[in-house]
């Protein structure tokens, strides 16, 4: 989408984790491979803060792929749909190999009006490593423009 800086998922930041998520049927699934750049305190694990960034975009970007799907509109056509994180709960079930491809896949489990609940899982090597429920809300597109009301 254009205007997208999220350092999780902006194609638009050139720093950022660059993380694109598509539909799978109803389950919305995105692929991402770690460097060393992302490491934990010990250099072989992947940080904490890393995996929760990418379990908030997935689920963040998954709630608006919805939202699109709900209006029978394709994603990014006009006018844009935003989401914004009201709360994520994360639940870190083992430690991820820093030289393992990360899978991640989401659903969404509640909608009502501007609200939405999804439930993502983060796996490597075939077994699931973190699990988050993100709320989003759907925020008005001056938001992203700088208007904070």
């Amino acid at each position: 989408m254009v205007g997208n800086f999220c350092w999780g998922c902006g194609a638009e930041n050139p720093a950022g984790l660059h993380l694109k998520s598509y539909w799978d049927g109803q389950v919305a699934v995105a692929q991402w491979t770690p460097s060393e750049d992302y490491a934990a305190g010990p250099q072989h694990f992947v940080n904490g803060g890393i995996i929760a960034t990418l379990l908030d975009c997935h689920g963040v970007c998954t709630a608006i792929a919805h939202a699109y799907q709900r209006e029978e509109r394709s994603v990014g056509t006009e006018p844009d749909l935003w989401y914004a994180t009201v709360s994520m709960s994360v639940e870190y079930l083992r430690p991820v190999a820093i030289n393992s491809a990360i899978e991640l896949s989401a659903h969404v489990t509640a909608h009502e009006d501007r609200l939405a609940t999804v439930d993502c899982v983060l796996s490597s090597d075939e077994k699931d490593r973190a699990r988050a429920s993100v709320r989003a809300i759907r925020v008005p597109d001056r938001w992203r423009h700088g208007d904070k009301r």
